[in-house]
């Protein structure tokens, strides 16, 4: 590493723009996917932060929590689509049920990669006690 932490050449990332592009809580540097939301290979996490050495399962069972954030970001979506729908003009109506039915299980299958995703990162951001910003431990951080 070139000094770049007593340079500040380390470039200021802010939280939400961490969380949105996946990158490692503690540098903000690091992916911690592999690839992207709706890719075959896009919901393999890498096991370190490339760019600061943080293990992302912090203890085993870890993301187990990340179910439940993953449940209400699922029951969020499916309400808001039911909302949007009656809005548009889809009654709720003994005949309609099942256009609601369906409209709930496609919401849920569509948006299944990004709430397995983005519940881990929630996790990881906002529900992990002791894992702060600490840009200070980047190791190899390329400017």
């Amino acid at each position: 590493m070139e000094n770049n932490v007593a340079n500040n050449n380390i470039p200021k990332v802010s939280q939400w723009s961490g969380l949105v592009n996946c990158k490692c809580p503690r540098c903000r540097v690091g992916d911690v996917f592999t690839g992207f939301t709706y890719s075959p290979k896009g919901q393999k996490m890498q096991e370190v932060c490339s760019a600061c050495g943080l293990k992302f399962e912090r203890e085993p069972g870890y993301f187990y929590v990340a179910m439940f954030v993953s449940y209400a970001l699922n029951c969020a979506e499916m309400i808001a689509v039911c909302i949007a729908a009656y809005i548009l003009g889809l009654e709720l109506t003994k005949e309609h049920i099942w256009y609601y039915v369906g409209l709930i299980i496609g919401t849920s299958l569509v948006f299944a990669p990004f709430n397995f995703r983005y519940s881990r990162m929630i996790l990881l951001y906002w529900l992990s006690p002791g894992l702060h910003y600490e840009p200070s431990r980047i190791k190899n951080f390329k400017s």
